[in-house]
Parts: structure tokens; sequence; C-alpha cells
């Protein structure tokens, strides 16, 4: 029975052990996150179609006062926050896929999470630009 005391199972290669390699437990948090911004953009999406189809004709004096409504502003503020979060949560997958050299990966992700960072924040200050600037 003492041998069973601390026994911890590890179905880990030796290798992969000694390299810390193995399940990193985010793998869950990860998928959910692509979902559920994946079910997100869905109805933004539409809205933001819709929306671009009724703007046809409108000078800019009529997008501002579109991108000025409360309404408007913030569902083009969460449709930028997840279209770039879902990109690069699907672009993380493909990298650490298909990146093998390990310092190429590295750069990559973050590159990947700088470029997704960069273009929301890009988005939202042209917004806020258009709806509240001169």
């Amino acid at each position: 029975m003492a041998f069973w005391v601390g026994f911890k199972m590890d179905l880990r290669s030796d290798l992969g052990r000694v390299r810390g390699l193995g399940s990193a437990k985010g793998g869950t948090s990860h998928w959910w996150a692509q979902r559920v911004t994946a079910l997100a953009l869905v109805p933004l999406s539409v809205w933001f179609v819709f929306s671009i189809i009724n703007l046809v004709g409108v000078d800019r004096g009529g997008l501002k006062i579109w991108v000025n409504g409360p309404v408007s502003f913030v569902l083009m503020v969460l449709f930028l926050i997840a279209l770039f979060y879902h990109m690069q949560l699907g672009l993380q997958v493909v990298i650490e896929d298909y990146v093998h050299n390990e310092k190429n990966k590295v750069i990559s992700l973050i590159l990947n999470k700088l470029i997704a960072v960069f273009l929301v924040v890009s988005g939202i200050t042209a917004l806020m630009k258009i709806a509240f600037g001169g």
C-alpha cells in the first residue's frame, strides 16, 4: 500500500516529461473561446452586412450620425473585438500545428497577438474619430 502513496500516473514519454511537453491544460478554454466568438460573430456579421447595405449612398455626415448612435457604436466595437480575437485564435492553431521551428513559432505567435491587438485598437480609434472627431 505504501507504494501507491504519492504515485502519479503520467502517460507522457520520458523525453516529453524532460522537455515539459504535454497537455498545457488550456486547450478546452481555447476551444470554447473560438466557439463563443464564432457564435457572437453570426448575429454581429448579419447586423454589419445589413447596416452597410443600408448605408449605401449615404454621405459622410450620415455615416457619422450612424456611427455616433449608441447601438451602432457599441455593436461595431463588439464586432471588431470578436472578429479580430476569433482571427487570432484561429491563426494561433494554424501556427502551432504547422510551424515546426520553435523560434519561428514563438515569433509568429507573438506577431499574431500583436497584429490582432493593433487591428482592434486601430478599428476602435477609427470609429471614435468618425463618431467624435471633426
